[in-house]
């Protein structure tokens, strides 16, 4: 004798919030627009059933008065008359119709029309559990000629990466409204190295909720700009300062790389925007056989803002013996 609390697997405690949040899960569950194994529909009728019962205050009071024992016919008493609860009070005779009380659904499938949710498809019942009420029906049977059910609907959350956590890849946390229930959740979100700006990670099943079952959550990542490095696809690129000195005598110079410093020789004669290669340097996105890319040093020539006669005089007497370099310029 089927117990509308242990089908649901509540107790007579429980609210009608987890009533509804209970039997939505199992009509997700045993549905048979979604669930095709056997002994699933006598399940999801099963449910269906203490649904109906349970959410109903009315009813509920009834049946937690008499017990599943006023349940055990489903169909009318001797003369067609219906099956009620015997023993009502002061003795007399408590007639309830339960075919009225099921909405008439005689099954999930083919069955009789009526507004019991025995006779909707799972996105029917499951867009009247959202709104608090039951939608329209629209056509009376949910057998063959039912529209398939559909899956939720994809939502896009963005994420802010700092540029070095876009690189070397990361783990955060967001807040997003669970599919199933609505409730606010925090979720952690791994970032895989290399992404770049306004790349998308999907999270499967983390997007509105569906008859066939939820959506996904899209993560467009947004990266924020860094003091001194910059990117172009998997190279790095980082501008670094010397004197004339440097630029016109050559030099060995510190830069910074992703695992440190490394040495770099500037030849002589470097002009200003001229680009130094270290292979290997720049950024390795995640997944197999993946090469990293290369880290560019972007010599820029700064000459002195402040001279000491020595400087000065020293630099006269270069000037004497520079070239012009603008002696082949076209306008020249």
């Amino acid at each position: 004798m089927q117990d509308f609390y242990k089908t649901l697997g509540l107790t007579k405690k429980a609210t009608q919030d987890e009533i509804k949040k209970t039997y939505r899960k199992l009509a997700r569950k045993y549905h048979p627009d979604v669930n095709k194994e056997e002994g699933a529909e006598a399940k999801f009728r099963e449910a269906t059933q203490a649904y109906e019962v349970l959410s109903d205050e009315e009813k509920r009071a009834k049946y937690d008065q008499f017990g599943p024992a006023a349940f055990s016919s489903g169909g009318g008493g001797p003369q067609g008359r219906p099956q009620g609860w015997p023993g009502g009070m002061g003795g007399q005779q408590t007639n309830v119709n339960f075919e009225e009380m099921f909405g008439g659904a005689r099954g999930a499938r083919g069955g009789r029309g009526g507004d019991g949710f025995m006779g909707m498809g799972l996105d029917e019942i499951l867009s009247s559990l959202g709104r608090g009420r039951r939608a329209p029906r629209s056509g009376g049977h949910c057998g063959r000629h039912a529209q398939p059910p559909t899956q939720g609907a994809d939502i896009e959350h963005e994420v802010k990466l700092d540029f070095l956590q876009a690189i070397r890849g990361a783990e955060t946390s967001i807040r997003i409204s669970d599919p199933h229930d609505g409730k606010r959740e925090t979720i952690s979100v791994k970032i895989p190295a290399g992404v770049k700006e306004g790349q998308k990670i999907r999270l499967r099943g983390k997007g509105n909720a569906g008859a066939a079952g939820p959506g996904d959550l899209l993560m467009k990542c947004s990266i924020k700009s860094h003091p001194y490095w910059s990117r172009e696809g998997k190279n790095l690129l980082v501008t670094v300062p010397i004197s004339i000195t440097e630029a016109a005598l050559g030099a060995k110079v510190d830069v910074p790389t992703l695992d440190g410093t490394s040495t770099v020789t500037v030849p002589a004669g470097s002009p200003s925007g001229r680009k130094l290669r270290l292979k290997g340097k720049g950024v390795t996105p995640a997944g197999k056989h993946t090469t990293p890319g290369d880290l560019y040093v972007v010599l820029k020539v700064v000459p002195p803002t402040e001279l000491t006669d020595e400087a000065r005089t020293l630099l006269e007497t270069l000037a004497e013996t520079d070239p012009n370099p603008r002696q082949d310029a076209p306008w020249s």
